[in-house]
């Protein structure tokens, strides 16, 4: 894996943004539904939106419909479950689910009734088994999802931070992007992508081949061209970027990579 610069350049004018959300935007918690989200969030999001023409995506593992509760009034671009939904900038959604897995989300009901500190997260595109408060049961999460899987060739499992993830095979963050920068107001842009989990990877391997920018929160190995410690520090660098492309307009220049 390459080294990973200490800090990522400053955000351009012509920039694609995408941006994971748990572990990124928002610290993560116990359970997917005890987040708190940073009450400058929403404004944040929408002032980049602004400054960027529009060219600002949510790229998560939760789906799009729980993203639009969250950053509410707020309906930007979003990819959800991991690219298995995507909505494009005019609003347009399609979801992929090859298939009933009903069978599937009963059957980790039941484990996390055996086990109370798993947490199930069914959603319409896959399921996500949360072993983060005991995460000694990570063994009997991977046994029991790759048995669920055997019969299911449609499907395929994905690994995260103390999370284990069935969604259809070919969904992926690095997927949903290229699809974006195919599409107005982000094609033709150079793409930008924050993220904090082996899930994300595959973005940052398709914001690397079109020359973008690759930024990891936190440690870690990853193929990532840059970081940033943590959820703040996103915030931080985030807030220069409006900060520096607010000075900018006020003196009639564009925002521009500087050296």
């Amino acid at each position: 894996m390459a080294s990973l610069s200490p800090l990522p350049p400053p955000l351009p004018g012509d920039a694609a943004l995408f941006l994971d959300f748990d572990g990124s935007l928002v610290p993560m918690a116990p359970t997917p539904d005890s987040i708190a989200v940073p009450t400058g969030l929403v404004p944040l999001l929408r002032d980049l939106q602004g400054r960027l023409g529009g060219a600002v995506a949510i790229i998560s593992g939760r789906e799009i419909a729980v993203l639009d509760a969250y950053l509410q009034p707020l309906q930007l671009a979003c990819a959800g479950a991991h690219g298995a939904q995507r909505r494009n900038a005019r609003g347009q959604q399609c979801n992929d689910a090859p298939g009933d897995i009903s069978a599937v989300i009963d059957a980790c009901e039941q484990l996390a009734q055996a086990h109370p500190a798993l947490y199930v997260e069914p959603k319409q595109s896959g399921v996500a088994l949360h072993y983060r408060r005991d995460p000694s049961l990570e063994d009997l999460c991977l046994r029991s999802l790759q048995a669920m899987l055997a019969h299911r060739p449609q499907w395929t499992l994905l690994r995260g931070k103390q999370v284990l993830e069935m969604l259809p095979v070919g969904a992926s963050k690095g997927r949903a992007m290229d699809a974006f920068m195919q599409e107005p107001p982000f094609a033709g842009r150079t793409p930008f992508f924050i993220g904090d989990d082996i899930s994300d990877e595959s973005g940052f391997t398709a914001v690397l081949a079109e020359r973008g920018v690759a930024i990891k929160v936190g440690a870690g190995v990853s193929c990532a061209s840059h970081r940033l410690d943590d959820v703040e520090a996103v915030y931080h660098w985030l807030q220069a970027a409006c900060t520096q492309h607010r000075m900018l307009s006020a003196l009639g220049r564009p925002a521009e990579v500087q050296p």
